[in-house]
C-alpha cells in the first residue's frame, strides 16, 4: 500500500520593507518572511483537487496586508499575528512564520542622526519564528545569524586523537573565529522580546570575549549554559559555530619570523560544530 507521508507547503523569500513615517525622523523595517502550512491538503497531491489549497501568493499577499497595521513593534508580536490569522482557516492545522530582519541605521551626520537616510547594519541577521497548533500554546522561537566574532587568544585544541591521516598540529594558542548562527526557545507568550533579545546577545558576547576556549564545542556549551543562567524566559539554545580557520604563514622561506602575528584567512573548507544547550526537566 502506498500513501501519502507527512508535508506541508507555504511561501518563502517573501521581501517586505515598511517605511514609517514620524515626526521625529523614519524607521525602516526590512524583513524576509516565509510562511509553511499543515493540514488538510491531502487531495491536492494524491487526486489533485485544490479546493482546500490557499495559494502560496495569497499568502504572500497577506504578510504585505498585515504589515500595513501590525509590523510596528517587535518580529515575535507579528510573527504571532500572521501565523494566528492562517490557524484560523479550517483546514490549516499549524501555520509557521519565520521573519529574518535585516537591519537599518540612520546614517551619521555632522548635525546627529538623519533623519531619513540610513545605512544597512552589517552585524547581524534577527530572525525570530512562530508555530501555531490549534489548542495549543504557541512555540515562539528567537535568534541571530551571520554574527561574525573572533578571539586572538584564549582559545586552543590539543589532546585530540591522532592517526596517520591527522597532520593538524596541537596548540594552546590560536585564533578562534567563527559566524555564530544560535536560535533559542521562549517558555512563554507574554514577553519582552526586544528586550530578551538585546539581553542574550549582550550574554553570548561578553561570555565570548570571557571565556577560554578548549574547542568550539566547549564554547558552546560555556556560552549556552550561560545564556539558560542568566534568562530564565530561554528554555533551550541551538548554536552553529563554523571554525572560520586562520592559519599561521610560513615566512622562514624569507628569512623571518613569524611569532603569530601574520594569518591566512579562510573560509572553506571549515569546522562546523553544532550543538543544542536546554534545561532538564529540573530546570
Amino acid at each position: 500500500m502506498i500513501e501519502l507521508g507527512a508535508n506541508r507547503y507555504g511561501k518563502s523569500a517573501i521581501r517586505l520593507v515598511k517605511v514609517t513615517r514620524g515626526p521625529d525622523g523614519h524607521r525602516v523595517r526590512d524583513l524576509t518572511a516565509s510562511v509553511a502550512l499543515t493540514g488538510d491538503f491531502t487531495a491536492a497531491h494524491v487526486e489533485g483537487d485544490n479546493a482546500n489549497v490557499i495559494a502560496t501568493d495569497t499568502m504572500k499577499n497577506t504578510v504585505y496586508a498585515l504589515a500595513a497595521d501590525h509590523l510596528d513593534g517587535t518580529l515575535e508580536h507579528f510573527a504571532l499575528v500572521v501565523a494566528g490569522h492562517f490557524l484560523e482557516i479550517a483546514q490549516v492545522d499549524t501555520a509557521t512564520v519565520t521573519l529574518r530582519e535585516h537591519r537599518w541605521l540612520p546614517i551619521p551626520t555632522d548635525g546627529g542622526p538623519a533623519r531619513d537616510a540610513f545605512i544597512r547594519s552589517p552585524e547581524l541577521t534577527r530572525v525570530a519564528a512562530v508555530t501555531t497548533r490549534r489548542d495549543e500554546p504557541a512555540l515562539i522561537e528567537a535568534g541571530l545569524d551571520d554574527l561574525t566574532v573572533m578571539k586572538t587568544t584564549r582559545s586552543a585544541f590539543a589532546g585530540f586523537p591522532r592517526d596517520r591521516y591527522t597532520t593538524l598540529a596541537e596548540t594552546e594558542d590560536r585564533i578562534l573565529a567563527t559566524r555564530i548562527s544560535a536560535t533559542w526557545r521562549y517558555g512563554g507568550a507574554d514577553l519582552d522580546w526586544d528586550a530578551l533579545f538585546d539581553g542574550v546577545k549582550s550574554t553570548l558576547l561578553d561570555v565570548f570575549a570571557e571565556h577560554h576556549s578548549p574547542s568550539v564545542q566547549s564554547s558552546i556549551w560555556i556560552i549556552g549554559r550561560a545564556i539558560l543562567d542568566r534568562h530564565a524566559a530561554v528554555e533551550e539554545i541551538r548554536m552553529t559555530l563554523p571554525n572560520l580557520h586562520h592559519w599561521t604563514v610560513d615566512l622562514s622561506p624569507f628569512g623571518l619570523e613569524n611569532r603569530g602575528e601574520v594569518f591566512v584567512a579562510t573560509t572553506e573548507p571549515h569546522g562546523l560544530i553544532e550543538a543544542t544547550v536546554r534545561r532538564s526537566d529540573g530546570r
